[in-house]
């Protein structure tokens, strides 16, 4: 009896050493300065390939250089993150805390700006934690695959037409000169008031100057129109 519970206990203790040790041998508490230099370089490296390509990609109205050097930043910042909670195990724990109750207000209007944030992350925490390959292979991938989807679908650029007339004889008249003028076009919003036509339409140009405006400008019954530049988001 008490030679079964002692081996019960022998087994119990065994199993916990093994696991005690394998958690402290992942947790050095001298880091190398080599590594550290080594580390912050490769995630300078890597920042600057996300910053590069986002200046190449950026498809917005307004482009915003700190937010580009932030990319930069936050890959540099979050690899030494990743190194010290790698050193130290009560350090890991306590840093976890206090990373849990940041909290960022800056709001993200377009959805590429969140992946190349996300991105500039994940580069951080896999270059601190030592996988230099993975984060050098991982970027290039996901960086020509952005390239390739983003700059492809800003080759044909949308544009908004505002358009007013006065009647169905020159929205007609505006119609036929469209078909002729554009490659194609669709219509958006369609305003009637007492005497007055407005027309809203989404235009694909042949070419980018749009020199048709000027035509459309000169039919009878045109007023006035406006060609404006969009990303593709519309809210009727």
């Amino acid at each position: 009896m008490n030679t079964t519970s002692t081996s019960s206990n022998t087994n119990t203790t065994n199993f916990s050493d093994i696991v005690k040790k394998s958690v402290m041998e992942n947790f050095v508490s001298d880091i190398s300065f080599a590594k550290i230099l080594i580390t912050l370089a490769v995630a300078f490296v890597i920042g600057l390939f996300i910053y590069l390509l986002y200046k190449r990609v950026f498809s917005g109205v307004l482009y915003s250089k700190s937010f580009n050097v932030s990319l930069i930043g936050m890959t540099m910042i979050t690899a030494v993150v990743i190194i010290a909670i790698n050193s130290n195990l009560v350090l890991s724990l306590g840093m976890v805390g206090a990373l849990s109750i940041v909290r960022f207000r800056t709001p993200i209007k377009d959805p590429t700006d969140l992946i190349f944030l996300f991105w500039a992350a994940v580069a951080g925490i896999v270059t601190g934690a030592g996988f230099y390959t993975l984060a050098a292979i991982g970027s290039i991938v996901v960086g020509l695959i952005l390239f390739f989807f983003i700059k492809k679908a800003t080759v044909d650029t949308p544009y908004l037409l505002v358009i007013h007339c006065e009647n169905e004889q020159s929205e007609q008249a505006i119609k036929e000169q469209m078909g002729q003028a554009v490659k194609r076009y669709n219509l958006k919003q369609k305003t009637v008031t007492p005497g007055s036509i407005e027309l809203t339409l989404e235009v694909r140009l042949r070419d980018a100057e749009g020199q048709f405006v000027n035509k459309l400008s000169q039919l009878p019954g045109v007023h006035n129109a406006v060609l404006i530049s969009y990303s593709g988001d519309y809210v009727s």
